[in-house]
């Protein structure tokens, strides 16, 4: 098409025609463009309701019953196989004869709908029964019909996600013993009706009303004549692909701690930790009774529940304290404010159920999910007993053998609840926060990324982040997350997250494939930053976020853009693209030299952050080496100054001052002020009753989140230093890799494994009246440097536990190192 131009269309006005028609039928449904066909939904078409949606915003907030659909299906023979593939725009709920199907819950992933859809595949050959069968699937909003209110007075996601009515699309490929195949494919010989579920929304939770349930719609032997056919549609537009990573899974189940009354019929339920996730509760009621439920990260003094800290959006016209809102109002109400004609005054966590005729139930919500301590029950006649009521913890299941522990019970409740706050924050995006906006930053991302990877297998679930930015990011502007909400303002900082992100992808998991897949891209997102800052300084963007001290952008923006260029320079030579490779080794050094010229050749002002400002020139290593004893010590002037002497870093400057302080042999004054109460600090938040982190230095029961990763990047430091396991970037996804503890006097053992690409690894030690010992794991085909202190002249003792051979090598320096090949070893000294 290239060969005709538009102004031969005179010309050639036959072939414009025919170029038109085909054109207009790569739209068409239910076959929709072959470009966004799957050879595992070959013959399948979306389905949906018929049901028109409202235009009114307001309109929106009333009941719109989730959908249900069924299709009766008979298995003829002896079944080899069968495999379902399913997915929605929104989210979907499979079951057979009544049974769910699988696991995995909030599915699909959240994407750009109109780009990509991911769908998974269920393997259902032993639940079939010979003969009739029933496959029923119900679909609820997700992020692809949230609710148009307006986040922070400004932002409706209908204005920058795809959105319209959830419809979903499945194949089911039963293969017989003979050989024969048959699918059941979605068309409009599916039936649907409207269930009990008649309210959900991603943020504001949903309303079940049992008195609406269809008794057996899913079972193979219900009538649905009065059902009606489902709606064929054209799809959300994205490409289906099957899903890579890791679902979204409940992994773990919690009790309540206590229940306490507060006022009538109304009760406090405490579960103990804060965490992502839904519940399953045992409720008595008559036909009609209502049951509330509001959640929250906090009580107040007087013992009733804080939903501030998880306030969708910080949608609070109305401080609920004495103002006289109660659930009815809530719940009745249009209000016209800022946040859009319809949305409640405060947009809190909460859930109802309304008994239908069955006296005692048990309910789980389906398509919502909450972060929360505290939950407030209302409308319950009886006190709950604590076994009524039972947790889900939930994320994407990213967990493997992953593990740090040590002596201090300070520092394991630090590393518990970065780990709780980390998988709270992994509901299909990592999120800043899984209450108020649940949206995947980039920042977030590039401040803790080595910290999730030190703590779980994120390999798969980064890839798909990153074609979650691939499908975001603008061609003129940087933007903040990915998936995109509307956000531009954080600048270079959030969207580098995109080049960085594949260069942690390189060191932990050798992923080259990644890089030249998106090298391309990568080349192009690097002529954009060179358009948007000619000078190579950032200076428009967000920077040290919530550190105590201002961090001016042109440090930390353009700190990142120099981490670009020089992760761009290692792309090029693996690409061998030598032109490039220059360019951006270039870029890399002209960059440096402006920021020593900003920040480390004259004078800086002392109301700038001096503790994040040494760190970063320190932790990117700027400064040259006969100068580096004069930025330590002006790190050191800067934290004497602080409160308590801790740090008063942000997102970013914990990482740095962290990694610079043990970089530069200063491990131990890190250590101090992590295992310590005193504010600020972790150890404070964790006095403070903290079970996961906060999003602040400072205690917050209002604006901020209590449950933010950003300054979760001290468990990358256990990892890193305390067990002393270390990537080598010269040979990467650790075929080569470094063991180098640091041995504090505070502790007296650190147990730590991290599952690599070849196996486990294991840095254990411990201090001895007699001496001190590591156990040390090697995977096979790989080799380790050991590396620790030596103290003077020292004789070790390096025995392989599988050969069962020992030998003895002396250190007479200030350091200890040897090589250590694939085995299991005990070091003693």
């Amino acid at each position: 098409m290239k060969v005709i131009f538009l102004k031969d269309s005179k010309k050639y006005p036959c072939i414009f025609f025919l170029i038109f028609l085909l054109l207009q039928g790569c739209g068409k449904s239910p076959d929709q463009s072959s470009l966004n066909r799957n050879i595992d939904f070959k013959n399948a078409a979306w389905i949906t309701d018929s049901r028109e949606w409202p235009k009114e915003d307001s309109l929106m907030y009333g009941d719109f019953p989730a959908p249900v659909f069924r299709k009766d299906f008979i298995v003829k023979k002896d079944v080899k196989s069968a495999k379902l593939y399913i997915t929605a725009a929104g989210y979907y709920s499979a079951s057979l004869n009544g049974a769910t199907i699988g696991k995995n819950i909030l599915d699909p992933a959240w994407t750009n709908y109109s780009r990509r859809v991911y769908y998974s595949e269920y393997d259902i050959t032993q639940d079939l029964h010979p003969g009739k069968n029933c496959i029923g699937t119900t679909i609820g909003n997700g992020f692809y019909n949230p609710l148009p209110m307006k986040m922070w007075s400004t932002y409706n996601l209908r204005d920058y996600l795809p959105v319209g009515k959830p419809m979903f699309i499945a194949s089911l490929k039963i293969t017989y013993d003979n050989g024969e195949i048959e699918e059941i494919n979605t068309n409009s010989g599916w039936k649907y009706s409207y269930g009990a579920v008649i309210r959900n929304s991603v943020y504001l939770g949903e309303v079940y009303d049992a008195g609406k349930e269809i008794k057996g719609w899913n079972t193979p032997d219900f009538d649905d004549k009065g059902w009606e056919s489902s709606v064929i549609h054209s799809g959300p537009g994205g490409k289906l692909e099957k899903a890579f990573f890791p679902a979204v899974q409940v992994t773990g189940k919690c009790k309540p701690a206590g229940i306490i009354s507060a006022g009538k019929n109304t009760w406090i339920i405490d579960m103990g930790v804060n965490f992502t996730g839904l519940y399953t509760v045992r409720l008595k009621g008559q036909p009609g009774d209502t049951i509330a439920f509001r959640f929250g990260e906090r009580l107040y003094e007087d013992g009733t529940l804080n939903t501030m800290t998880s306030v969708a959006g910080q949608i609070k016209r109305i401080n609920p304290k004495g103002s006289g809102i109660n659930e009815a109002t809530w719940n009745s109400a249009v209000f016209n404010t800022n946040n859009g004609r319809g949305c409640p005054p405060v947009a809190w966590q909460a859930d109802k159920y309304i008994f239908g005729e069955s006296s005692e139930v048990s309910y789980t919500p389906l398509f919502t999910f909450h972060v929360y301590r505290f939950m407030e029950i209302t409308g319950l006649k009886y006190k709950p007993e604590l076994s009524d009521i039972e947790g889900l913890e939930f994320h994407s299941n990213v967990e493997n053998g992953n593990s740090f522990s040590c002596s201090s019970d300070l520092i394991n409740s630090i590393q518990s609840a970065t780990r709780r706050t980390f998988l709270d924050n992994l509901v299909s995006v990592q999120s800043d926060c899984p209450g108020r906006e649940r949206f995947g930053y980039g920042g977030d991302l590039n401040a803790t990324a080595d910290a999730f990877i030190y703590n779980f297998d994120m390999h798969q679930f980064y890839r798909k982040t990153l074609y979650d930015w691939l499908d975001a990011m603008k061609d003129s502007s940087f933007i903040d997350t990915a998936p995109f909400v509307g956000l531009k303002g954080c600048g270079m900082s959030w969207e580098s997250a995109f080049i960085i992100t594949q260069n942690k992808l390189l060191l932990y998991y050798n992923d080259t494939a990644l890089i030249r897949e998106l090298y391309t891209r990568d080349l192009a997102w690097m002529e954009k930053a060179a358009r948007l800052h000619p000078s190579g300084i950032v200076d428009k963007g967000l920077s040290d976020h919530e550190s105590l001290i201002k961090v001016p952008v042109q440090l930390i923006g353009t700190t990142h853009y120099y981490d670009c260029a020089r992760i761009m320079k290692r792309f090029a030579s693996m690409m061998h693209d030598n032109t490039n490779e220059k360019k951006f080794a270039k870029l890399a050094e002209d960059i440096k030299e402006s920021v020593l010229n900003m920040y480390w050749r004259k004078s800086v002002p002392d109301t700038l952050n001096r503790q994040t400002l040494f760190a970063t020139l320190l932790y990117y290593g700027f400064i040259p080496e006969n100068e580096k004893k004069a930025a330590v010590d002006s790190l050191f002037i800067a934290l004497k100054k602080a409160p308590a002497g801790h740090f008063t870093t942000g997102i970013f400057g914990t990482n740095y001052i962290l990694n610079a302080l043990s970089a530069t042999g200063n491990s131990g004054s890190a250590f101090s002020i992590i295992d310590s109460k005193t504010y600020p600090g972790w150890g404070f938040m964790i006095d403070r009753g903290a079970t996961t982190i906060w999003e602040t230095w400072k205690e917050s029961d209002n604006v901020y989140s209590n449950c933010h990763p950003m300054f979760g990047s001290v468990t990358e430091w256990f990892y890193r230093w305390l067990a002393g396991i270390q990537p080598d970037p010269d040979n990467p996804g650790f075929k080569k890799f470094i063991i180098s503890p640091f041995l504090p006097s505070g502790l007296t053992f650190v147990n730590c494994s991290y599952e690599s690409p070849y196996g486990i690894i294991r840095s254990d030690w411990q201090k001895s009246k007699s001496g001190i010992k590591h156990e040390i794991t090697v995977p096979k085909g790989t080799t380790a440097s050991f590396k620790v202190p030596s103290g003077g002249k020292r004789t070790f003792s390096i025995e392989n536990k599988g050969t069962k051979k020992t030998e003895s090598k002396d250190a007479s320096g200030t350091s200890f190192e040897t090589e250590l090949a694939e085995g299991n070893y005990l070091i003693t000294y």
